[in-house]
């Protein structure tokens, strides 16, 4: 059996022949910051300590980002440049690299398979939450309430009741939704399933995967095109169907960018696929390269990115204001309490969260939030970056880009980390709320709706942007991470011990 690679892979040290994930993390944030900062470009590859120190350097991109309007968009393309540099396909025991991806030989055509959903059923909306469908009323007070807690931002707020009073803004039958990862835990596509929209779904070739999505389609009121490496016969049954879909964004990159490409069709295209560790920045890749080839043939496709909570980002001071008055309500016991926590351990756990203010040349005043944890590691990081950059260059280029800020959700890819799953059982005690899949999907679905259909929405290139960087701002749902007094990995072993905890008691048992 070979043991060749095959597809888009890390690029190997000429040193040791090995791919190493932290070598390319960092010279890709190197060149990222080397236009803004040449000497802290520098310091990146001579870190000794990547896993550990990694959060310093993303940081100084937020930092130097904020400084200057021109900033962001000079750090984008930088880092996206170097990332297709280094990046390499296989094909056939030939390697080239990712910007040449279309160049690789005996690129096949994919078919594409048409399902119809049986559901006559008119479009809706509803926030399932706590064992409730919130609509309405109902959902209004809600989103009030998260709103008011600082759980979310009042532009996100301001989005789903834009969506609540816009129900004509859900019938997607004139829409073509794109999803990269169509299975995924977190994605939207239940939602799109009932709102009439014509659904590219790309994920593996998988057939636990694809009953799934054929399953989904059919009770739905959506239409379904699915790649498949063979013509398949109309009225093939669903069953054999589930073994004949799909396309592996890492070995099929060509051929699912030209499949894209060909459609006649405006797309949405939405990068909603997760791999665990160092796929994940490879799957990134891929769906970058995909976009990046169909805008340049359609340029009137739109992107369309769901964030982490547990990044680092520029935040308005109306954020810094909020934390300071959250911070003049704490009890003096709590005050105290964390004071001493901190200081025996020397200041390692419930580190205070800095609000220092950073004053832009566009005139306006920006803090950073510093919500990365440690534990998910620096190709988490930079996998999301990668979309950050990506959405930020086609924002500046005159696309249509979504891209929200999704709190955190557990998932299973999340929960099956015992620290993480802890983590968001205790994540009440610092008022950060963590959303059950449902819930997260719905509002997601919702806030991607308000994003192409609101002609005020930022994600519209007519809008003008003060900077940059509100564009990732703006409709953020943190959960409540922007607002909270204490750096998120510094309070993470507190919150995960009391989670531990609960968890065992009694009354948790069901």
């Amino acid at each position: 059996m070979s043991n060749a690679p095959e597809g888009l892979q890390f690029p190997l040290d000429p040193a040791s022949q090995r791919a190493s994930t932290s070598r390319t993390g960092k010279q890709i944030l190197s060149e990222a910051l080397a236009l803004v900062d040449n000497k802290l470009s520098q310091q990146v590859l001579k870190e000794k300590n990547w896993r550990k120190r990694y959060p310093i350097y993303f940081k100084a991109l937020v930092h130097h980002g904020i400084l200057y309007q021109d900033n962001p968009v000079k750090i984008a393309s930088q880092g996206l440049h170097k990332a297709h540099q280094l990046f390499e396909f296989y094909r056939d025991h030939q390697r080239f690299s990712l910007k040449d991806f279309m160049r690789v030989p005996h690129i096949q055509n994919l078919h594409s398979v048409v399902v119809q959903g049986q559901s006559q059923q008119a479009p809706e909306w509803f926030v399932p939450y706590q064992g409730q469908k919130l609509n309405g009323q109902a959902l209004l007070d809600q989103i009030a309430r998260w709103e008011q807690q600082g759980i979310i931002e009042s532009s996100h707020a301001e989005a789903l009741r834009a969506v609540q009073s816009h129900p004509e803004w859900f019938d997607l039958s004139d829409s073509t939704m794109v999803l990269f990862g169509a299975g995924s835990e977190a994605g939207p596509l239940t939602w799109l399933s009932k709102w009439k929209a014509n659904i590219v779904a790309v994920d593996l070739p998988n057939e636990k995967v694809w009953s799934r999505i054929l399953n989904t389609i059919q009770h739905g009121n959506a239409k379904l095109i699915a790649p498949c490496q063979e013509a398949i016969v109309e009225d093939t049954p669903l069953d054999v169907l589930s073994s004949k879909l799909g396309a592996n964004l890492l070995t099929q990159t060509p051929e699912i960018a030209a499949w894209l490409a060909q459609m006649p069709e405006r797309l949405n295209l939405a990068a909603i696929a997760y791999l665990d560790g160092e796929k994940h920045v490879r799957v990134a890749m891929a769906m970058d390269a995909i976009m990046q080839y169909v805008s340049e043939q359609k340029p009137n496709t739109s992107l369309m990115f769901m964030c982490t909570p547990t990044d680092v980002y520029a935040v308005p001071k109306q954020v810094v204001d909020h934390c300071k008055q959250k911070s003049r309500e704490r009890s003096t016991i709590e005050k105290l309490l964390a004071k001493g926590v901190s200081s025996l351990s020397i200041r390692h756990f419930l580190k205070p969260h800095s609000r220092q203010l950073i004053h832009s040349n566009n005139g306006k005043d920006y803090a950073i939030a510093d919500c990365l944890v440690i534990e998910q590691g620096p190709n988490y990081a930079l996998a999301k970056r990668i979309q950050q950059w990506r959405a930020i260059t086609a924002r500046e280029h005159g696309q249509h880009v979504c891209i929200n800020i999704a709190p955190s959700t557990t998932t299973h890819s999340v929960t099956k980390n015992p620290l993480l799953k802890a983590a968001f059982n205790g994540a009440h005690l610092f008022n950060v709320e963590a959303f059950e899949p449902e819930t997260t999907n719905a509002l997601m679905a919702a806030m991607w709706i308000h994003d192409l259909r609101n002609p005020k929405a930022l994600a519209n290139p007519s809008n003008q942007l003060d900077h940059p960087l509100e564009l990732i701002m703006q409709g953020a749902n943190h959960g409540g991470m922007w607002n909270a007094a204490y750096l998120v990995r510094s309070a993470l072993p507190f919150a995960a011990i009391y989670g531990l905890v609960a968890d065992k008691l009694p009354r948790n048992k069901k």
